[in-house]
């Protein structure tokens, strides 16, 4: 029962990787890897490794796209400010 769960946690990694590459949107692409990031925090769970899951929830579903989002927001803001000088 244990090892399907592991096959099944393995599976939905590649297949939410794979989606990662393929998302061509920067918005888009900050969502998928949050959800990338929580997909592979099951993984490690399912592998008995709790406190490297943890970590992947705090650094790879939450921190890493935040830090996407907020620059994806200044780079705009900056264009935006750029269009309206010229």
């Amino acid at each position: 029962m244990i090892e399907a769960f592991q096959i099944g946690a393995l599976i939905l990694v590649a297949v939410s990787g794979t989606a990662v590459v393929l998302v061509r949107d920067p918005l888009r692409q900050a969502v998928v890897v949050s959800f990338y990031g929580s997909l592979l925090a099951g993984l490690f769970f399912a592998f008995q490794a709790p406190d490297v899951a943890l970590s992947q929830i705090a650094i790879g579903s939450v921190g890493v796209p935040l830090m996407l989002l907020m620059t994806i927001a200044k780079v705009r803001k900056r264009e935006a400010e750029r269009r309206r000088d010229e």
